[in-house]
């Protein structure tokens, strides 16, 4: 499995990560982490996919964190061997409860039911083809913990991924990370 196509659903995770945010968000810095696990293959990509960005040049990797920076996204290695971004939620992101989301394709996000600090979610996307579904359980407005199951097509064959991840609010003030631009219309 190509470690490019995991980080695409890795990051339609996120997007759907950020979408759960919208139930209750203080402004400011965001980090969301995510581990993708599901079979040894997966968490085979996922290693090297690390290791392929750790034992980049310098130049190399600086090039790849101002592309992210100039979209509004800081990324590393988050802990437990998962991926962390970091984003910026403004205080009118946040009264609208619209929040950052990055797409290369055309991704719906649906908001299920909620009960008590939990929330179900799922999402479709075009590009990479995936679709998804998880529960949200919110610790107050600075923070969450998510389950989430990722479906797509690898090699022809349906391919299951499942994506562990939480959000903590950092800080008020996001220092260098840029909010998102938001796409036109929404």
């Amino acid at each position: 499995m190509r470690a490019s196509h995991h980080l695409s659903c890795l990051c339609a995770a996120a997007l759907v990560s950020g979408a759960a945010l919208a139930q209750s968000t203080r402004p400011g810095l965001w980090e969301i982490e995510n581990k993708v696990g599901g079979s040894p293959e997966i968490d085979q990509a996922m290693a090297q996919m690390q290791q392929q960005m750790a034992s980049m040049p310098p130049a190399q990797r600086k090039m790849m964190e101002d592309m992210l920076a100039a979209q509004g996204v800081k990324m590393g290695q988050g802990s437990g061997g998962g991926v962390a971004m970091q984003v910026c939620i403004t205080p009118e992101m946040a009264a609208r409860q619209q929040l950052p989301t990055q797409t290369e394709g055309d991704c719906t996000t649906k908001i299920g039911s909620r009960s008590g600090n939990t929330m179900k979610v799922s999402f479709t996307c075009t590009n990479p083809p995936s679709s998804g579904e998880g529960t949200y359980t919110f610790r107050g407005d600075t923070g969450y913990d998510m389950d989430m199951q990722v479906h797509s097509q690898q090699n022809g064959k349906p391919s299951t991924m499942t994506v562990k991840g939480s959000g903590r609010w950092l800080a008020a003030d996001c220092g260098k990370v840029k909010p998102i631009a938001l796409p036109k219309g929404k």
